[in-house]
This record gives structure tokens, C-alpha cells and sequence, in this order.
């Protein structure tokens, strides 16, 4: 067994390849997520729906081929609760990425109390793993 980190579980430690497997392809999964439902916005305003509909199907058949997977791995230590949470920690930091460096919109400090308040649900949903 690989090194460990995270939560230890009743059935015990989650493996590191485990968390850095699952946590890669969700990064990757959000970022294609995050292109399909808001990219289109600054790079194909004009173009019509139906289009940019199609497009953004295609882009997240790719946020699909890596959030499937992530979830399938990540189940294997984390409980569904806790890899959704994971996904929103996630999703808020691609987010934020995305909406400075492709949107160029300034960064507020109210993205930063959201991120407070996913490091609470971090806690509450993870607290009391390896207690009995």
C-alpha cells in the first residue's frame, strides 16, 4: 500500500493515489464544465443557440470521459457526500480562474467568503471520519 492522506475511513486510510487520481480528473472534469456552460458567453455571443447548444454538448462529452471516472475511483475511499463536496471546492476554484483569467472580470472578495463557506462544509462533511 502507497502512501496515504486524507480522512481515514472505517475500512481505513484512503491511498494517496486514490486522492491525487480522483482530484486530478475532477480539476480537469470542472474545466471542461466550466467552458461548456459559460465559454460560449464570450466566445460565440453572436453565434446562433442551436449552435452553440451542440457546442457546449460536445465540450462536456469531455467533462464526462473525466467526471465518470473521478467519481468511480473516488468512491472507493470517499463516500458520495464527500466527493460532491470535493467537486464544489473544486468547481469554485476553476470558477474563479475562469472568470479572471478567460472572462478577465476583476475578483471580488465575496469569492472569497464563498470559498469560507465550502471549508465549512469540508468540515462538516468530513469531520468525524476514523472516530468510532
Amino acid at each position: 500500500m502507497g502512501p496515504v492522506i486524507g480522512p481515514v475511513l472505517p475500512s481505513g486510510p484512503i491511498p494517496l493515489q486514490t486522492v491525487l487520481t480522483t482530484v486530478f480528473l475532477l480539476v480537469g472534469a470542472n474545466v471542461f464544465m466550466t467552458f461548456a456552460w459559460y465559454g460560449h458567453l464570450k466566445s460565440m455571443a453572436s453565434r446562433p443557440l442551436w449552435i452553440v447548444i451542440l457546442a457546449s454538448w460536445g465540450i462536456a462529452f469531455f467533462e464526462y470521459c473525466l467526471q465518470v471516472p473521478a467519481n468511480r475511483i473516488g468512491a472507493t475511499g470517499f463516500s458520495v457526500a464527500q466527493l460532491r463536496i470535493i467537486q464544489e471546492v473544486i468547481s469554485l476554484g476553476v470558477f474563479v480562474g475562469f472568470l479572471s483569467v478567460y472572462m478577465k472580470e476583476p475578483l471580488k472578495l465575496d469569492y472569497l467568503w464563498a470559498g469560507l463557506c465550502l471549508v465549512g462544509a469540508v468540515f462538516f462533511i468530513f469531520r468525524g471520519i476514523g472516530s468510532p
